[in-house]
């Protein structure tokens, strides 16, 4: 979402510094047509979403080697042939999921940008916003969570006595 955002911004940005000395007609008009909202730029932020979503999946996870790793450890995914055809049928898994996680990303990334182009609202959040406030207040919730087993767990251990004090 963010790389798509950014290489929607350059043709504006470009187009900022060049009004200085009067931009060409060429550029104003891709710059209007890829204003915020506007239909064009609505297709291009979904295709960056989803081009990308499928790129750093493809630069940040190698099925075969993930299936070489799982032969080596003995592994295997039942009813598949350890070897070339796990690493196909991870790949044929990965791909399913990153179409479904792309579409998600795609349609949590527009809704609030077709909502501020209709609704004309000026302040809003966005897609990229809404992710990051989520993620955050998950992580959160789940770092309270461990520290509070944490807690619970070293006061079982005083109790017991497994901790290695002494008795009196």
């Amino acid at each position: 979402m963010i790389f798509g955002s950014s290489l929607l911004l350059l043709p504006a940005t470009i187009a900022s510094f060049a009004a200085q000395g009067n931009a060409p007609v060429w550029l104003q008009t891709v710059t209007a047509l890829l204003g915020r909202g506007q239909p064009l730029y609505l297709a291009l932020f979904a295709f960056f979403i989803i081009f990308f979503a499928f790129f750093y999946t493809a630069i940040v996870f190698n099925p075969t080697e993930t299936a070489d790793n799982l032969k080596r450890s003995g592994g295997f995914i039942p009813g598949i042939r350890p070897g070339e055809r796990t690493a196909a049928h991870i790949d044929y898994v990965l791909t399913r999921i990153t179409v479904i996680g792309a579409a998600y990303l795609t349609v949590v990334a527009l809704i609030p940008e077709v909502i501020h182009n209709q609704l004309a609202v000026s302040q809003f959040i966005g897609g990229t916003s809404l992710l990051i406030m989520v993620t955050v207040t998950l992580d959160t919730v789940s770092q309270i969570q461990s520290h509070l087993i944490a807690q619970q767990y070293e006061g079982l251990v005083k109790k017991s006595r497994l901790g290695g004090g002494k008795r009196r």
